[in-house]
């Protein structure tokens, strides 16, 4: 099933899940379950696209005596969204909650070649009926909808504070991996996807940096459900297998760190002005573009950007002075670039992601000591 849809498809897929929703609400909103009723977290693997690198969280809700089997998503949004791009990158896009026939999601993943857990709660009917009625009141009220943030408010996160709710108290917190930022929490989910991993690390800034106490990723929620307690028994205890897929870290002739290295040797040995102009050019653009969504953006994860340092805007200014003539101005604004490379250093010699912008900074330093030295005012030697 692909994910990419035409607009009629968008508006004709938007129009089914709105009916879709609006009658399972209105077929659930007054309806008790039964003694055999079971509700469940499922956890989705990842996948090999850029929506599933990081896999997703669901409610089931299963009661044979009502014919009810449903799965409530807290990943939905609409792409006719007016300015959706521009919204997804403030970081005020509306998420919200849907719900499906546990058939037709399962058919999807199956489709998808995706794993799918299950993890089925051990709570009283009393309060099983209580998250169903969440859950139904949630869809049908618009309480569901959210704004989308990377790590404090996904389709985890909202799973995770409904079940807590539901049961008053916060049975349901993070186990593992506390003591690890959340850049290193995400950093194995690149495996095979080389540029969304660089891009990812020169566009997160400190928050990521952070020690990940809080539960945002499927997987972790899995695991820290296996942990989880409720009134002094556990409660998710069986962790059953509803589809199975070996991970297969895909290949591709350009998506890889050879490519990547190749492409900076180039620009270091062809030893070409106009090229090296021109890669510190696109260098400062992107620079440009960190800092325009660090101070627009909402997405926490993107302000404080030390990788500025690396991508530095003021490198623009480079082609100014080319034109002008100014070699003292080059010679500066070339040391300058230089000394913020070395403090940029110390910022990430520590971090996860070291190794893999390491190349970039010696590319950036070659060029800039070339240009330093190629501008540097000559002392005139008197005989």
């Amino acid at each position: 099933m692909s994910k990419y849809f035409s607009t009629a498809k968008r508006i004709s897929t938007a129009l089914l899940l709105l009916l879709s929703c609006t009658s399972i609400t209105s077929f659930a909103q007054n309806m008790i379950l039964s003694k055999d009723a079971h509700v469940s977290v499922i956890t989705c693997g990842t996948g090999n696209e850029s929506y599933s690198l990081f896999g997703h969280t669901a409610i089931r809700v299963e009661d044979p005596a009502n014919t009810f089997d449903f799965v409530y998503n807290y990943g939905a949004f609409d792409f006719n969204t007016p300015n959706f791009v521009m919204k997804f990158v403030k970081g005020d896009l509306q998420y919200f909650a849907v719900a499906h026939s546990y058939t037709d999601f399962i058919n999807e993943y199956q489709y998808e070649k995706r794993s799918v857990y299950e993890q089925e709660l051990n709570i009283p009917l009393a309060l099983k009926q209580k998250l169903f009625d969440n859950l139904t009141v949630s869809l049908s009220t618009g309480e569901s909808h959210y704004t989308y943030k990377f790590i404090d408010k996904n389709c985890t996160s909202m799973v995770v504070d409904i079940i807590n709710e539901t049961l008053n108290t916060k049975a349901i917190v993070k186990k593992e991996d506390t003591n690890t930022s959340y850049r290193a929490i995400l950093y194995p989910y690149f495996d095979g996807h080389f540029y969304e991993k660089l891009g990812t690390s020169v566009i997160f800034g400190r928050k990521v940096d952070k020690m990940g106490t809080e539960l945002f990723l499927p997987l972790e929620l899995q695991k820290s459900l296996k942990k989880a307690t409720f009134q002094n028994h556990l409660l998710a205890p069986i962790n059953k297998t509803v589809l199975e897929f070996k991970n297969e870290t895909p290949f591709s002739w350009w998506n890889n760190p050879y490519t990547y290295i190749l492409f900076l040797m180039f620009i270091v040995f062809i030893n070409k002005k106009s090229v090296s102009l021109f890669y510190l050019s696109i260098i400062a653009v992107i620079g440009f573009f960190f800092a325009f969504v660090g101070f627009y953006s909402q997405h926490l994860e993107l302000g404080y950007n030390y990788n500025i340092l690396l991508f530095n805007p003021s490198l623009l200014a480079l082609l100014y002075f080319y034109w002008k003539k100014d070699k003292k101005a080059i010679y500066r604004l070339a040391l300058i670039n230089i000394i913020c490379l070395v403090v940029y250093l110390f910022f990430i010699i520590n971090k996860v992601h070291f190794i893999l912008v390491l190349p970039l900074v010696i590319t950036n330093g070659i060029l800039l000591v070339r240009i330093a030295i190629q501008n540097k005012k000559r002392i005139p030697i008197i005989i």
